[in-house]
């Protein structure tokens, strides 16, 4: 591209909103001219007005730009979404309605039917549903929503068994601290702990895969009929989201078709080489002791999901574990492939 495209950031104080800042910084194709966040945060310096928690410096450009009231109509026509859910909705919403494109983290539009719950590598083609958004809502722009974080994990590692017959899934998570956001979770409730119960997480987790894996039928998706049962917990882990998968299909199986699937998985972002794709989505490591998110979850920039341990599972056929970084594939860095995305069809 000649010139990098302006793109604006709602929520950009918070947690997710710090990694769209870091990430956006030399993006070769966006540049972040915008930066919105709470009347508490409106008029002061971003450096001022976000505590900041990232191991990287803030960007400068960043650090010196004035932080925006977010105005629907204001800002570039892109806008990444790091809103907190109890007000992304309306916000959101009125930002489409004003001819804003939003690319949301946020959870309120993800199962709306007409609204792509988008995972490039799997469903590039859920994309067409933004045309239906103009006519059904009369939106002058659209909605784009990724999935929630453990959800992103799941879906990337369930995609290349749909074609050997998938038909039920069993996960036990084990969720870093930093998807809490900040302050998060206290630190006597979580030090030396396990807290086995994360709100609305178990529901995400069952739903938003069979929204992703399914077949886009005209104006509307079918779901993928996998079912799964999840149990979510949340672990003394810095950045990381670790998950325990039993996989069953309708008939018999072998591990070296599942290596065989894992291994040759691939999409649309590797194919046309957006800058945020990883060269391999998933990376299967051989070891008997990995992933694990200290010694993995910062590789391939954050944006590739490692699998391991695949073995067989006596009560469905087959199990291993994945991990995925929840704030960089599972949240920013996700966006920011979907806008990428975008961007490379002509949709912005």
């Amino acid at each position: 591209m000649s010139s990098r495209v302006a793109v604006g950031v709602l929520g950009a104080t918070g947690t997710v909103g710090q990694q769209f800042v870091r990430l956006l910084a030399g993006h070769p194709w966006f540049e972040a001219t915008w930066l919105a966040g709470s009347e508490r945060s409106e008029g002061k310096t971003y450096a001022d007005a976000a505590n900041w928690k990232l191991a990287t410096p803030m960007p400068d450009a960043a650090a010196a730009r004035v932080v925006q009231r977010p105005v629907p109509g204001n800002g570039p026509k892109l806008v990444f979404s790091a809103l907190d859910a109890n007000v992304a909705g309306d916000l959101e919403k009125a930002f489409a309605d004003a001819g804003h494109i939003v690319v949301s983290n946020a959870r309120n539009y993800r199962m709306d039917p007409l609204v792509p719950l988008l995972i490039p590598e799997i469903n590039p083609d859920h994309l067409e549903l933004l045309e239906q958004q103009k006519s059904a809502y009369g939106w002058k722009g659209g909605i784009v929503t990724n999935s929630n974080c453990s959800t992103m994990f799941l879906a990337m590692a369930l995609a290349p068994l749909r074609a050997l017959g998938l038909t039920t899934c069993n996960v036990v998570t084990l969720q870093a601290v930093s998807g809490a956001g900040y302050p998060g979770v206290p630190s006597l409730d979580i030090l030396g702990n396990v807290v086995p119960f994360i709100g609305g997480e178990e529901e995400k987790l069952e739903m938003e895969p069979q929204k992703i894996l399914g077949r886009l039928a005209g104006d509307h998706v079918e779901p993928h009929p996998v079912i799964i049962s999840a149990h979510t917990t949340r672990v003394p882990v810095i950045d990381g989201h670790s998950e325990m998968i039993s996989v069953g299909f309708a008939s018999s199986v072998t591990a070296a078709d599942i290596r065989a699937a894992f291994d040759a998985f691939s999409g649309l972002p590797q194919e046309i080489g957006l800058p945020f794709a990883p060269p391999r989505p998933l990376v299967y490591l051989e070891a008997e002791n990995r992933p694990q998110p200290r010694l993995d979850v910062e590789r391939e920039n954050g944006m590739a999901v490692f699998l391991g341990r695949l073995r067989p599972c006596p009560v469905l056929q087959h199990k291993f574990v994945a991990l995925g970084h929840n704030t960089v594939r599972g949240a920013a860095g996700a966006a920011l492939l979907n806008a990428e995305l975008m961007q490379a069809q002509g949709l912005l």
